[in-house]
């Protein structure tokens, strides 16, 4: 079968092969696919790979050929499921390759806010050490994590991780999802109020549906303590992000720690570009060698398992 992968580039700039692929059929990868392009260059493809190029039920109806589509991701929302349902069009996502790398990213964040490490580490290379008269110094508040209440909001893979490293941390851990679940001994469900006004730090782990769109707004950043911190390595529209850059600019929340905006890449004058106190990484938490090689093979295995008339991973 025909294969093309309209966005290659993120998750393999030329480090990874493609070569699992290939050997399934001819084989065309794009690095990047702008919107008008979309049609042309997928119209040949029988099984279609996308990380985040948007397939609409338009681009859906008109490609008579396609009969299985890829996400080359957790998340689908770049695809119109139900268009792909209705044209019998098989759609697969990957779940849980990037776990251990995104809860990774999401405490690495934290550490900064608390510790500070980059920012010191980049006042020693400016030389601020060598002309400190003390042998040792520090130019903001340095926190100490254990007996602080981490919230955890969605309590899936990439949550549970993050619980586990916080308790290892020494801190105490409490959880909100919206479905039961079994939670380890050492994490307390709360509600929602309860988890924004105990905690000392909130992370979001959570898929972006029209429920959780805004999830953070403005009243429940109201809710948080001044001195608390928020994380976000899920999704960025979870956060209304102009309430988030006024509860920073005035002090009514002490940092943020983010690897998502709701656009992507942001404008130069997004709010949080200059907001105070917060940290953005550019989306890269998912990206570590390690999880996009896994992220490739689990790809790979979905077609195959298509092929063979056993599909996995199924999302419609």
């Amino acid at each position: 079968m025909n294969i093309t992968v309209l966005d290659g580039f993120t998750l393999n700039p030329g480090d990874l092969s493609w070569s699992e692929f290939e050997a399934l059929g001819p084989c065309t990868v794009y690095d990047r696919t702008a919107e008008g392009e979309v049609l042309s260059r997928a119209a040949p493809a029988e099984i279609l790979l996308t990380n985040k190029t948007v397939l609409t039920r338009e681009h859906l109806r008109q490609l008579r050929r396609l009969k299985y589509l890829g996400v080359l991701a957790t998340g689908t929302n770049v695809v119109d499921l139900a268009a792909a349902r209705e044209r019998g069009v098989a759609v697969t996502n990957v779940p849980a390759y990037g776990t251990r790398s995104v809860a990774q990213t999401t405490v690495a964040l934290l550490l900064e806010l608390t510790q500070q490490v980059g920012h010191h580490a980049a006042t020693v290379r400016a030389g601020r050490w060598s002309q400190s008269a003390d042998w040792c110094y520090w130019e903001r508040p340095l926190i100490e994590l254990a007996g602080l209440t981490l919230g955890i909001i969605g309590f899936g893979r990439i949550g549970r991780t993050v619980a586990e490293i916080a308790i290892a941390l020494g801190m105490d851990v409490i959880a909100y999802t919206p479905r039961p679940k079994v939670l380890p001994a050492e994490v307390r469900a709360v509600d929602l109020e309860t988890l924004f006004r105990e905690s000392d730090v909130v992370s979001l782990h959570c898929p972006l549906t029209e429920q959780t769109r805004h999830l953070v707004n403005a009243q429940r950043l109201a809710w948080m303590k001044p001195t608390a911190w928020l994380l976000n390595s899920s999704r960025g529209a979870l956060i209304d992000e102009t309430a988030l850059a006024d509860a920073l600019n005035s002090g009514r929340l002490a940092g943020a720690g983010l690897d998502v905006l709701a656009a992507e890449p942001p404008p130069p004058d997004h709010p949080l570009l200059r907001a105070r106190n917060c940290l953005i990484t550019p989306h890269l938490a998912w990206a570590t060698r390690a999880a996009r090689a896994r992220l490739l093979s689990i790809a790979a295995a979905n077609i195959r398992a298509f092929l063979a008339g056993t599909p996995q991973n199924v999302v419609n």
